[in-house]
């Protein structure tokens, strides 16, 4: 299981948008893929779906750009990466599939194993708010069971 560059580019970039500009300013992509490092094609492609979604605002004109559609403390991890459709999911497997992970009928012995920790994340990302990571905000468990 991974998150891909798509999730974690919109994450990055939702966070710009949120400290420079919030729900109040509308903040130019141009802004974000210089300040971001991520191609400006790239992020186009991934504000089109999360304005989709209703994460963010379009504004056009002089000063236009894209504003959050709510306050940083309403908008979760969770909801940017599943507003570009990118699941994290720890299981290789189709939920609605009789076949386990590995081509034979019946999930595979870890399955459960799996789901939980798949489970677990989601409940995490969906747990931290762009205003999180904007102060950083994170209980830091997993750090302190590492050490």
């Amino acid at each position: 299981m991974r998150l891909t560059s798509k999730g974690r580019y919109a994450v990055m970039a939702m966070a710009d948008l949120a400290l420079h500009g919030g729900v109040d300013r509308a903040v130019p992509l141009q802004e974000v893929a210089r300040r971001q490092e991520i191609s400006l094609s790239y992020l186009e492609q991934l504000f089109a779906k999360m304005r989709r979604a209703g994460l963010v605002a379009g504004v056009r004109g002089p000063g236009g750009g894209y504003r959050l559609s709510r306050d940083a403390s309403l908008v979760t991890v969770a909801e940017i990466i599943d507003a570009v459709n990118e699941p994290i999911k720890a299981t290789r497997c189709d939920a609605a599939s009789t076949k386990s992970c590995i081509g034979r009928t019946g999930r595979c012995i870890a399955h459960g194993l799996w789901q939980e920790m798949g489970d677990r994340i989601q409940l995490f990302l969906a747990s931290v708010s762009l205003a999180d990571i904007l102060e950083q905000r994170f209980d830091g468990a997993a750090r302190v069971a590492a050490e």
